[in-house]
């Protein structure tokens, strides 16, 4: 859904919280642009793979190191949205 993620500027580009860890919080972040997609249809799409990340490791008894994964935010490089350096501020 994501896709190539094009953009023509910085206020494009997102990042998605995917899938759940044992301990809480994301597996990962990808990052998305604004300019062709749903967001509130890639939102309900992370929303349903993170219930069933949370059931599996329910299941499965699965553990981690509960380290804080901080939100990169993302950035508009070479027409695509990549991954940024550092946390967002918060808003």
């Amino acid at each position: 859904m994501i896709g190539s993620a094009a953009c023509t500027g910085p206020s494009q580009c997102r990042t998605l919280a995917v899938g759940a860890r044992a301990c809480g919080g994301p597996e990962a972040y990808l990052p998305y642009s604004t300019a062709n997609l749903s967001e509130p249809a890639l939102k309900a799409l992370a929303e349903r793979y993170k219930g069933e990340r949370e059931a599996q490791n329910q299941a499965s008894g699965m553990m981690s190191n509960c380290l804080f994964i901080a939100d990169p935010g993302a950035v508009c490089r070479a027409g695509t949205c990549q991954l940024g350096t550092g946390p967002v501020p918060a808003s």
